[in-house]
């Protein structure tokens, strides 16, 4: 039995919700329905399943009642706040219990790797509005990233329960490790050629070196949802390639007046794709467990598990060229990389101060580099930092003249190919399991799929990019 005060406070913000979503326009018929669904989760799998599915279909239905965000008066908007907030308090309880038993279904008892884009919108079949079905999702996707509640903020909720499991966590980080079937299909096409261009990405081979090249000229190489599924195809087949023993990461030439003609590295997410919300949630999850963490750890070879102490990655050493600046993305790239290479007038930031939003994995990394309070500086208050400078050379390897970056890198390459590179991947993985071990990565991603999915989300980001970006005016 619960105490009195528990029960006097239970009832008293139970009428208080009440008030506040009939001040809305809510009939307190519906409102007291909602209320009395929430259900008091036991353990039971299939019971709770259902009196979820129930609680959050109530939910969905008294927010469409209320007109859509940009429309919504000031009673409206907090009315809508209770409900969503509510609902994804739910959410995590639900999954606080039940988190492993949902992955296994999907996954048949963990026999079937999911990449997150599946798992995500099979969750919501197999537990109605325990994440967003695809349809609800490209229904928000139609408008401005402020006219959005932020339904996919239930995927980042999803997939931080899921990585916070040990099992399910391990299983799903070795699932995004495993090479895509788009890259495996282009092997034999491109171990004749030595070329292919996907479009926003480009691989090519020269001598024992696999050079890939972001491209995305218009937006300075910047990262959208255009981008992401090329790169991480083209880093695969990269890695795959059994006729080189290196790979390069390079930014390709850009349309932009000011660095019109030059190689530019890799200008981070497209904001204006942000501001205008072209960019879903999912976006980060995929890129930083999918094309970073490849970078840094291979891709996962069959069934064996990824984990450093198993040995079962595929990888080889990479090194960037680092052309005129890394931003945010284009910075957390470097971090992986085993040799940079940078132009002596280059600079790199992680603006994430005047974005809103955590710079992927940069906060687990970037304090190995500089130290925590340079990367605090960095981090939480945009500090840019030259990469001839003490600190860019804690980052980048060599420095050199920006006419010679491109020549340097091939000499690079040459030195650490000479002798063969039979030891590479035991020396990473020997790095890595004292610095990054695979578990910390896990654990690393379960705060960042809730955290980041919030940011995303939040009014703070939009301000921001208003304010820093001047998102309003600038076009798609």
């Amino acid at each position: 039995m619960e105490g009195s005060g528990i029960a006097r406070a239970k009832a008293f913000i139970r009428e208080n919700t009440t008030e506040y979503l009939c001040r809305a326009g809510l009939t307190k018929s519906t409102v007291s329905s909602w209320i009395k669904a929430r259900p008091r989760f036991t353990g039971a799998f299939k019971r709770d399943s259902a009196a979820a599915a129930k609680y959050w279909r109530r939910g969905a239905a008294l927010l469409a009642k209320l007109p859509k965000k940009p429309r919504r008066s000031d009673d409206e908007e907090y009315a809508a706040g209770i409900i969503l907030l509510d609902g994804r308090r739910s959410r995590e309880e639900f999954l606080t219990r039940h988190a492993e038993a949902v992955y296994r279904k999907l996954t048949k008892n963990l026999d079937d790797f999911v990449r997150v884009e599946k798992l995500c919108y099979d969750a919501a079949k197999l537990v109605p509005g325990l994440t967003p079905t695809r349809n609800e999702v490209d229904a928000e996707s139609e408008g401005m990233q402020s006219e959005k509640d932020g339904v996919e903020v239930d995927q980042g909720i999803f997939l931080a329960n899921v990585l916070a499991n040990e099992a399910t966590g391990a299983h799903l980080v070795h699932a995004m490790l495993r090479p895509k079937a788009e890259a495996i299909e282009q092997v034999e096409k491109f171990c004749k050629t030595g070329l292919i261009d996907f479009g926003r990405a480009r691989l090519e081979r020269k001598d024992k070196a696999a050079i890939v090249s972001i491209q995305n000229p218009r937006f300075l190489n910047a990262e959208d949802d255009d981008t992401i599924a090329d790169t991480e195809t083209a880093v695969d087949l990269a890695i795959i390639d059994p006729m080189s023993e290196i790979c390069v990461l390079r930014g390709g030439p850009v349309e932009h007046p000011k660095y019109k003609g030059r190689d530019v590295f890799c200008s981070g997410i497209n904001l204006t794709h942000i501001y205008r919300g072209k960019i879903p949630f999912l976006w980060y999850i995929t890129r930083d467990m999918g094309i970073v963490n490849k970078m840094l750890r291979g891709i996962a070879v069959g069934a064996r598990s990824p984990d450093e102490i198993y040995g079962g990655t595929r990888e080889k050493p990479w090194v960037a060229q680092l052309d005129t600046f890394a931003i945010g993305g284009g910075c957390q790239y470097l971090l992986v990389m085993d040799y940079v290479v940078a132009g002596s007038d280059a600079y790199m930031t992680l603006p994430a101060r005047k974005e809103g939003i955590i710079p992927g994995a940069a906060n687990l990394r970037f304090s190995r580099f500089v130290g925590p309070r340079i990367a605090r500086q960095a981090i939480m208050m945009g500090k840019r930092i030259e990469c001839d400078s003490p600190e860019g050379r804690m980052v980048c390897d060599l420095v050199v003249p920006p006419g010679e970056v491109e020549q340097t890198v091939t000499q690079v390459c040459d030195d650490f190919t000479s002798s063969g590179v039979v030891s590479a991947a035991g020396n990473r993985r020997a790095i890595r399991v004292g610095e990054e071990p695979l578990d910390t990565f896990r654990k690393f991603m379960a705060v960042y799929a809730r955290e980041q999915a919030y940011c995303h989300f939040s009014p703070a980001l939009i301000a921001n990019l208003e304010k820093h970006w001047n998102a309003a005016s600038r076009k798609i």
